[in-house]
C-alpha cells in the first residue's frame, strides 16, 4: 500500500489517473443517463428495454473491435502524451453532440427522430474515443513506472475506473437529463486540462508506417500477440470476464424495473454496488499478491464470482415487493425490503471476485511483452474483448427473443464462469512452467 500511496502523488502517474478517471466518469454518466431515460420514460416492455440496452452496449463496443489494431499501432509508434491531448479534445466535441441529444430528450422535442439518434451517434463516437485511449492507459504504465510498481499502478487504474463508473452511475441516476447534458460537456473540458499534464511518453521503438487496413491489421495483430501462451490465456480469460460483465450491465436496468419493481435510482444503485466491488477487488488482489504479477488467485476468484451469481439469481427469484402496488420503489423503500440486503451483498460479492480475477490478467499484458509492443498487446486484447462483449450483447438479445426471463439468464452467465476458471487455471500452469524453464 506504500507503493500505492506514493504513486497516487507522483506526477508520472497522477495526471494519467485523473484523466482516465474523468473519461470513465463521463462515459458512464452519458451512457447511463441515456439508457435510464429511455428505459424509464420511453418504453413499457421488458423485451424492448432489454433490446435497447443491448443495442446501446453494442454500439459502444463496435469501435473496439474495428479500430483497436490502429489505436495500438498509433500508441506504440507516437508520443502517447500527445495522443492523449488529441483524444481528450475530441471528447469535448463529442459531448457537445451527446449533450444536445440529452437536452432534446429532456424537452421532449423530436424524441424518437432527433434526440435518440444524436445520443447514439455520440455514444458510438465515445466508443471510438475509448478505443484510442484504452491501449495508452495501460501501455504508458511500464514506461513511467518501475517494475515493482506496475501491478499497483494497474490496480489503481482499474480501481479508479470503477470508482469513476460508480460516480457516473450515481449521478446519472439522480440528476435530471438537462443537468446531465451540461455535466458531460464540463467534465470533458476538465479531462482535457488534466490530459495536458501527462508527462511525455515517446515511442519505445522506431516509428513505422501505420497499417490502415482494418481487417488485415487486426488479424495480424491478434495472431502475433497470441503467440505467447501466457498472453493468449490472459486475453481469453479477460474476454470471458467482459462478456459476463456486459450481460450483467445490460440486464440491470430492466431487471430493476420489471422484476424488482424498483425505480431508476435503484437500477443506478445496482451499478454502484458492482463498481464498488470491482474497485475493492482490484485493491485487495494487489495486497494479496504483494506486487507480484501472478494468476495464482484467478481460478478461485472467478469460481467465487459464479457462486455469487447463483446466489443473486436465487434472491431475485424469491423477491416479493412490499411496496405500493403499481408503483416503482425508491431507494429507501427498496432498502426496507426483507431481501434487499442479501441482494446487494451477493451483487457486491460478484464484483469483488471479478476485480480480483481481472486485475492480474491486465498486468500480464503489460509486463510479459517488450515495452515497445505493450500498446499493441493491449489493443489485441481489446479486439478480442470487444468481440466477446458483442457476443454477450447478442446472446442477451437472443435469449430475450427466445423468451428466457432476465432472472433465468443469470444462470447462463454463472455457468460461463466455469470456462473463465479453467482459463485462469491454465494461465497459472503456464506461469509456473515459464518460471521452471
Amino acid at each position: 500500500m506504500t507503493t500505492t500511496s506514493k504513486l497516487i502523488r507522483a506526477r508520472r502517474f497522477l495526471p494519467l489517473f485523473v484523466t482516465q478517471l474523468l473519461g470513465a466518469f463521463n462515459d458512464n454518466l452519458f451512457k447511463n443517463a441515456m439508457v435510464l431515460y429511455v428505459v424509464y420514460s420511453v418504453y413499457n416492455s421488458e423485451a424492448d428495454e432489454a433490446r435497447f440496452s443491448a443495442l446501446a452496449s453494442a454500439i459502444f463496443i463496435i469501435p473496439f473491435f474495428a479500430l483497436s489494431a490502429l489505436s495500438g499501432q498509433l500508441a506504440d509508434m507516437r508520443d502517447k502524451a500527445k495522443i492523449i491531448r488529441i483524444i481528450k479534445f475530441c471528447e469535448i466535441l463529442i459531448m457537445l453532440v451527446g449533450g444536445a441529444g440529452l437536452a432534446l430528450a429532456w424537452q421532449g422535442i423530436g424524441l424518437h427522430t432527433i434526440a435518440i439518434p444524436l445520443m447514439l451517434v455520440a455514444l458510438f463516437a465515445m466508443g471510438i474515443h475509448s478505443t484510442f485511449f484504452g491501449p495508452i492507459k495501460y501501455a504508458i504504465l511500464p514506461q513511467h513506472l518501475r517494475d515493482g510498481e506496475v501491478l499497483a499502478g494497474t490496480g489503481l487504474v482499474e480501481a479508479g475506473t470503477y470508482i469513476a463508473v460508480l460516480a457516473g452511475t450515481i449521478v446519472a441516476g439522480w440528476i435530471s437529463v438537462d443537468a446531465a447534458a451540461i455535466s458531460v460537456f464540463v467534465v470533458a473540458c476538465i479531462g482535457y486540462i488534466a490530459g495536458r499534464q501527462v508527462p511525455p511518453a515517446p515511442p519505445m521503438c522506431k516509428p513505422e508506417p501505420l497499417d490502415f487496413h482494418i481487417w488485415r491489421s487486426s488479424i495480424q495483430l491478434v495472431r502475433t500477440t497470441m503467440q505467447d501462451k501466457r498472453v493468449f490465456l490472459a486475453i481469453c480469460a479477460i474476454s470471458f470476464f467482459w462478456a459476463i460483465g456486459t450481460v450483467l450491465f445490460i440486464q440491470f436496468p430492466p431487471l430493476a424495473k420489471n422484476i424488482l419493481a424498483a425505480s431508476k435510482e435503484v437500477a443506478s444503485l445496482f451499478l454502484v454496488m458492482f463498481s464498488v466491488g470491482v474497485a475493492i477487488g482490484s485493491i485487495a488482489i494487489n495486497a494479496l499478491l504483494k506486487g507480484t504479477v501472478s494468476a495464482r488467485f484467478s481460478p478461485l476468484s472467478v469460481i467465487g464470482m459464479g457462486l455469487f451469481l447463483f446466489a443473486f439469481e436465487m434472491v431475485c427469484s424469491a423477491w416479493t415487493s412490499h411496496g405500493a402496488p403499481g408503483e416503482l420503489m425508491d431507494v429507501a423503500t427498496f432498502l426496507s425490503q426483507p431481501l434487499a440486503v442479501p441482494l446487494l451483498l451477493t451483487l457486491l460479492g460478484i464484483a469483488v471476485c471479478g476485480g480480483m480475477f481481472v486485475v492480474p490478467l491486465y498486468a500480464f499484458l503489460t509486463t510479459f511483452v517488450d515495452k515497445s509492443q505493450t500498446a499493441r498487446t493491449v489493443a489485441a486484447n481489446n479486439i478480442v474483448n470487444s468481440g466477446a462483449m458483442v457476443v454477450g450483447s447478442l446472446l442477451t438479445g437472443l435469449l430475450t427473443l427466445l423468451g428466457l426471463a432476465i432472472v433465468q439468464q443469470l444462470l447462463v452467465v454463472a455457468l460461463c464462469c466455469v470456462a473463465s476458471a479453467w482459463l485462469g487455471y491454465l494461465l497459472f500452469r503456464a506461469e509456473k512452467a515459464a518460471e521452471a524453464a
